[in-house]
């Protein structure tokens, strides 16, 4: 087995800080983004109760005229 190689201070530097930045970089864009996320999931929240509304109403309509036809 081959022991292993020093890595230069240069190059641990460069890695750490890069891993740094990224962290950074992730945590703003988070902030970022969740209100834009949070926006949307309350639009698909009205607009779930919109269209289970209307489902229940189409499925009241449906029952009421089978019960019409079958009598």
């Amino acid at each position: 087995m081959v022991p292993p190689v020093a890595v230069s201070p240069l190059i641990k530097t460069a890695r750490y800080s890069a891993l740094i930045a990224g962290i950074v970089f992730g945590k703003r864009r988070y902030d970022e983004l969740k209100p834009i996320a949070a926006e949307e999931r309350r639009v698909e929240e009205e607009e779930k109760k919109v269209r289970e509304e209307q489902e229940k109403i189409a499925k009241a309509l449906a029952e009421a005229s089978e019960e019409s036809i079958l009598k």
